[in-house]
């Protein structure tokens, strides 16, 4: 390519050269290498079998005078007889595993898309994993792929599956048991009944943090193109789809037309319950404990008001009729579960740390909720169903509110600092 723009057969930086540039970048990379064709799809593209090498890149430079420059290696390695790709990996229940490894590109099997990995994000579950709380390996495996909150652009796909090169996918996280259980057998999976299911990152399935993978075509969902720098927030989003869904689900017992919804947390998860919330026409309150960085802001631009003061004083002045609490702190947690007026329905999404002991009323809790037709449920996970409600709503949503969210981009090479403390901060992303 230099050498077309330094003889003048094309400037280097007109269309032309850049779209080969990158197109030589999307086909023709491989871990940091480059391959002379692909071969993936014709095993005999060159007349001969098996498989062909990457090799290294090179760039030559001139100094001033003439003086040539060093060169600088691109790759580190060559790869024959397996393509090898850059991935975020760990020994699940091992503090201290988590390293960016070398690992087999996946090879797409019947019915499923080789996707060009974008951006995992890191929540939560991701941060108890690699303290060692729980995770497991794919069987037979030392080391799992970590991420479940994925982003992705489809590189092949079956004729049959109604995905095409160039799309914008996620990945479903979750798989249903083998049995399977009444609820899996029902498309249910995230309602699974044996705790048997299997999940992306988490439960010995490869995760998303890698430079490709593979997925079930009929466990992708396309992505609006507008959302190439925000839909990895698609996972969580579905989270709060659910969640809502189940809110509605439990109201329908009787009329029930709430007009007013609290949400306690103003991270990723409350931000895009609020979302819904908006675009349900709701008068929406949110409640963190932090007064200033970008989550007030972020809550007033959404047309909701954003709180400080304790749970019980907002839930008084604005009696919600549906609380979604999403901190997962215990006393969050206590006084949401009596903060809504009559025929309120609290939804918990946060996972409270166990072990931590509070006194409360319990006669006076139950009293109330009895007597005012309460009630208190809990969600997590999500099904096909939640993540196409989810892609809507990113789509309904503004894109450069939704970039906001996210306050801190790392490099797939620099990982690990993705897990290190972000004051202030509000949702991490990996970029691959």
């Amino acid at each position: 390519m230099k050498v077309i723009g330094r003889v003048g057969f094309l400037p280097w930086d007109g269309l032309r050269v850049i779209g080969a540039v990158e197109a030589v970048q999307r086909e023709l990379s491989q871990a940091a290498l480059l391959l002379r064709y692909r071969t993936h799809a014709d095993d005999r593209v060159d007349g001969l079998p098996g498989s062909e090498a990457t090799f290294l890149v090179r760039i030559h430079g001139t100094g001033r005078g003439g003086r040539r420059r060093p060169t600088r290696r691109i790759a580190v390695h060559h790869a024959r007889g397996g393509h090898l790709m850059r991935a975020l990996t760990l020994i699940p229940q091992q503090p201290g595993s988590l390293a960016v490894t070398d690992i087999e590109e996946p090879v797409p099997r019947d019915g499923e898309l080789l996707v060009d990995g974008l951006a995992v994000g890191v929540c939560g579950t991701d941060r108890e994993i690699v303290a060692g709380e729980y995770g497991w390996a794919p069987p037979g495996r030392e080391r799992l792929v970590l991420g479940h909150e994925s982003l992705g652009r489809v590189r092949t796909a079956p004729d049959s599956s109604g995905f095409a090169p160039g799309d914008l996918v996620v990945g479903v996280v979750r798989r249903p048991d083998p049995e399977p259980c009444g609820a899996c057998a029902h498309g249910q999976f995230d309602m699974c009944r044996n705790g048997e299911y299997t999940e992306r990152g988490i439960k010995a399935i490869d995760g998303f943090a890698s430079q490709r993978w593979t997925i079930e075509a009929d466990y992708a969902v396309r992505l609006d193109p507008s959302l190439e720098k925000v839909g990895v927030l698609l996972e969580p989003t579905s989270v709060v789809a659910k969640a809502w869904e189940q809110i509605d689900l439990v109201g329908g017992r009787a009329w029930f037309e709430p007009k007013v919804v609290l949400v306690t947390g103003a991270g990723p998860i409350g931000l895009l319950a609020a979302l819904i919330g908006v675009q349900r026409g709701l008068e929406v309150h949110v409640l963190d404990r932090v007064a200033d960085g970008p989550k007030p802001q972020l809550v007033r631009d959404l047309g909701a008001e954003y709180h400080t003061e304790p749970v019980t004083d907002v839930a008084a002045a604005v009696q919600p009729g549906v609380v979604i609490e999403a901190t997962g702190a215990s006393p969050v947690v206590l006084d949401a579960l009596s903060a809504t007026k009559s025929y309120g329905v609290t939804c918990l999404t946060g996972v409270t740390t166990a072990g931590r002991h509070f006194t409360i009323d319990a006669g006076a809790l139950n009293r109330e909720i009895v007597l005012e037709n309460d009630a208190v449920i809990g969600s997590v996970n999500a099904n096909l169903t939640h993540y196409r409600s989810a892609a809507e709503v990113l789509a309904r949503a503004d894109a450069e509110w939704l970039d906001r969210i996210v306050t801190r981009r790392v490099p797939l090479e620099d990982a690990v600092e993705a897990f290190s403390s972000d004051p202030g901060g509000i949702k991490t992303v990996l970029e691959l």
